[in-house]
């Protein structure tokens, strides 16, 4: 009878960690896109690999931190849960809406500020190893943040189930998480170096001739890797945000529901696309507002 409870227990537990990650998962090509994003510049080839494993063990850190902490809110508050979901929904918006903006009005001092960073690494005067530990508490602190949004989201797809089952759905998504996301960051940054090996074999041979288009192609995918996670990311944010904030707040569901009438043939297209709008239009306007709230806080203090 023991086994078959825990066999029991297993099947839910398998039943609870798919939902979490499905839930969660929209939300991993944003982490993907800025965890590889912040680890792929600015650092040494031979040291990229080395930087990936800090970062990770921070990760793991983040996660033995927060995975306790929701489990308590869960506990002793659970009334906290709706609460916590809709400000990582609103902060999901304001990432989203800050780099639409960026994307609109910023984008030459983005660039301009790139060439300026990479002329200064190529000044030996520069302090790379202190660089470098800044790159990785960087990194940590951005995964902290990214963490606390997907354990609150799979915490949200949950919330109903016993604690204990609740307790081992969030350590493993967290587990997985960080394993998964690393796993396929280091990948990512070393992809152009792998891609830079191959272009370096200049012998006369098909092989080399080979090596040196796919090492051609991987530096191409490298690129375009990044841009569309960076986009995707971006839209995945705006998605679950909109989302969380639908089934909160039933106004922003009806609005939804309204739209995808329209054209009911097209109703899972119209869906996306309201709420790819309405996340970018809120999320727009948190980012316009806190950053006017900033520079007036600037100015007071100035």
């Amino acid at each position: 009878m023991p086994s078959a409870n825990l066999l029991a227990l297993l099947d839910d537990v398998a039943a609870l960690t798919k939902l979490a990650a499905t839930k969660t998962a929209p939300v991993l090509g944003d982490d993907l896109a800025v965890n590889a994003e912040q680890l792929s510049g600015g650092i040494k080839p031979d040291r990229e690999l080395a930087v990936v494993w800090k970062v990770f063990k921070g990760s793991l850190l983040n996660k033995f931190i927060l995975v306790p902490v929701a489990l308590a809110c869960s506990y002793f508050a659970p009334f906290m849960i709706p609460i916590m979901l809709i400000l990582g929904a609103l902060y999901l918006l304001f990432e989203g809406g800050e780099k639409i903006l960026h994307a609109i009005f910023h984008r030459q001092e983005q660039q301009q500020e790139t060439d300026e960073f990479v002329k200064a690494l190529e000044d030996e005067r520069i302090d790379l190893v202190e660089f470098e530990k800044d790159k990785i508490k960087g990194a940590i602190v951005t995964d902290f943040v990214l963490s606390a949004e997907i354990i609150i989201i799979a915490l949200g797809a949950i919330a109903d189930q016993p604690f204990e089952k609740q307790a081992i759905v969030l350590s493993l998504i967290g587990l997985a998480l960080t394993v998964g996301v690393y796993g396929i960051v280091a990948l990512i940054v070393k992809l152009d170096d792998i891609g830079l090996a191959m272009l370096k074999d200049v012998s006369n041979t098909t092989l080399a001739a080979i090596k040196r288009g796919v090492g051609k192609g991987l530096l191409y995918f490298a690129n375009g890797l990044m841009k569309f996670l960076s986009v995707a990311g971006v839209l995945a944010m705006l998605l679950v945000g909109v989302d969380i904030l639908a089934h909160q707040f039933h106004l922003l569901e009806e609005i939804v529901h309204a739209i995808e009438k329209l054209i009911p043939a097209m109703s899972w297209l119209l869906s996306i696309i309201a709420k790819l709008g309405l996340g970018a239009v809120i999320g727009v306007i948190i980012a316009a507002v806190l950053s006017q709230l900033l520079a007036v806080f600037k100015k007071a203090q100035g």
